[in-house]
């Protein structure tokens, strides 16, 4: 019995070891930006917008460990292909991610459903030993919307918990931090631009692209990460509300003031015989 305890308890150190690989071998080779991870939530309208993730992965980290890679990649087209997403692979190392969404609330569902660890439905499979034991980090993307008729006011918010990344000896203290081989970026692409605001301590702070329409924060590894930010849509609905309504009112004055006051559209009165 003891015997047992003993190989069981060896063999999850091995397995736990197998999974952390990628990060043993950056840190052993000394790469920086062993993996750079972009995602970002682009807003076309108010109907319609996309989350996009680029996912790019070093050439000596997929050389020395290119199995576990190859599994940990189709393990993400899996997850996409469950948001009805597509997933285009540039190379080997590169891949570009693309989950549609229709309104915010769908956005902060397949946000959400992507980046938390993701339960057996009737869709899916059983996850997969690599998907289970790889390091889980929790994210709460949340979208407030409010319809001011012609105008779509949103408050996006995004709380990343990365502490798990790092690496950690059996008495909690930090042995790797990493920061120096992890790129992450999250930016957010609107059409009339946005604002970044600070209600949280600590909060991040962005850089501004494109006149204010495109914001990009460097995310931290290895700790907990909290960004907000305040937009504006058009609403195409309250536009072509508010032009038909202009339409009827001119047909409405046209007919009953305009026309009549130019003597237009009367009907001539007929005059009796005496």
């Amino acid at each position: 019995m003891k015997e047992q305890n003993v190989k069981d308890g060896t063999g999850k150190k091995k397995k736990n070891f197998f999974f952390l690989l990628p990060l043993v071998f950056c840190l052993l080779t000394l790469v920086t930006g062993c993996v750079q991870y972009d995602v970002g939530v682009n807003f076309e309208s108010q109907t319609r917008g996309e989350i996009v993730q680029h996912i790019k992965l070093g050439e000596r980290l997929t050389s020395f460990s290119s199995e576990t890679v190859g599994d940990w990649l189709k393990s993400v087209e899996r997850r996409v292909r469950l948001l009805d997403g597509k997933t285009k692979r540039l190379s080997q190392t590169e891949v570009i991610v693309t989950i549609p969404f229709n309104n915010g609330a769908e956005l902060q569902d397949k946000f959400n459903q992507f980046y938390n660890p993701i339960a057996p439905t009737k869709k899916s499979r059983v996850a997969s030993p690599l998907e289970t034991d790889l390091p889980k980090f929790e994210s709460h993307l949340n979208v407030k919307q409010n319809n001011l008729l012609l105008v779509l006011r949103n408050r996006l918010s995004l709380e990343l918990d990365l502490r798990s990344l790092s690496l950690l000896s059996s008495n909690g203290s930090l042995l790797l931090s990493p920061g120096g081989l992890l790129e992450l970026d999250f930016s957010l692409n609107t059409p009339w631009g946005a604002e970044s605001i600070e209600t949280v301590a600590g909060a991040l702070v962005p850089e501004s692209y494109q006149q204010g329409k495109q914001l990009v924060w460097k995310l931290k590894p290895g700790e907990i990460n909290y960004l907000e930010a305040i937009f504006w849509i058009p609403s195409p609905v309250g536009i072509g509300a508010l032009i038909i309504a202009l339409f009827v009112a001119t047909g409405i004055a046209l007919k009953y003031q305009i026309l009549p006051a130019l003597g237009i559209g009367k009907k001539p009165q007929n005059i009796g015989q005496t």
